[in-house]
């Protein structure tokens, strides 16, 4: 089975949007596209055409280019079931377990409620790579916008658990100011401060630092680190108010 080709499409002002293909059976999709012209540019320049987009929430940085792909292409909207009525551009609406396709490579739908209510993100087991949208960040995790700190330790763990060479996209470049604040939650960690002067040589250089890995964020990152809830919660309360 041929790998996956994933591009990176930088969206706004933060964003990523996913563009990936499948060069066996020539499928190709998009994952939360922001943005209708940068994807649809890119699928041409590459000679590729979407036939789906897989939306991890509802949120208009993440479907707001849903329409226009949609009608210029035809293809599919896949979002979550529980979201439904915020995406009204959604064709087929999955949830936790169901299984969406790319060729012959399968990914899992896994529900990660905490940033949205009915967020979610497709894991690839085989391909070793998971869509998470914006519930993990590389040094970072979502906002608590409509869920809670126990939905949010929850996802952490769960994602914890996927095997440490699964390659983590997400949807934003916020690594250099979430790894900030990881420096003052774990001030003795030296892997941040180690991983912190790579993204700070990035980010300079105006390099991206997505995607990440699971086990780098292991070592890294002090929300999926966060050993209760309870500190998961303080955490996510003093990067909210951080101005570092």
């Amino acid at each position: 089975m041929a790998e996956l080709e994933i591009v990176r499409i930088p969206a706004l002002s933060d964003n990523y949007i996913w563009l990936v293909h499948d060069s066996a059976s020539g499928e190709t999709m998009v994952v939360d596209p922001a943005q209708a012209e940068p994807v649809l540019a890119e699928a041409d320049r590459r000679g590729w055409r979407i036939g789906a987009i897989w939306n991890t929430h509802w949120h208009p940085d993440h479907t707001g280019g849903n329409a226009a792909i949609k009608q210029a292409t035809g293809a599919t909207v896949i979002a979550p079931a529980a979201e439904a009525a915020r995406i009204p551009t959604a064709d087929r609406l999955v949830g936790e377990g169901d299984e969406v396709r790319l060729g012959a490579h399968i990914a899992t739908v896994m529900e990660v409620p905490a940033h949205t209510a009915g967020h979610i993100a497709y894991h690839f087991a085989q391909d070793r790579a998971v869509f998470v949208g914006d519930t993990l960040f590389a040094m970072g995790c979502g906002r608590l916008f409509e869920g809670t700190a126990a939905q949010m330790f929850a996802n952490m763990q769960r994602l914890r658990e996927l095997p440490g060479e699964t390659v983590v996209y997400c949807a934003h470049e916020y690594t250099q100011s979430n790894g900030r604040y990881a420096l003052v939650a774990e001030p003795d960690n030296a892997a941040i401060a180690a991983r912190m002067i790579d993204v700070d040589r990035a980010r300079a250089a105006g390099e991206s630092t997505v995607p990440t890995t699971i086990a780098l964020e292991a070592a890294t990152n002090p929300f999926l680190r966060a050993a209760s809830v309870e500190i998961l919660a303080e955490r996510r309360a003093a990067k909210d108010a951080f101005r570092g």
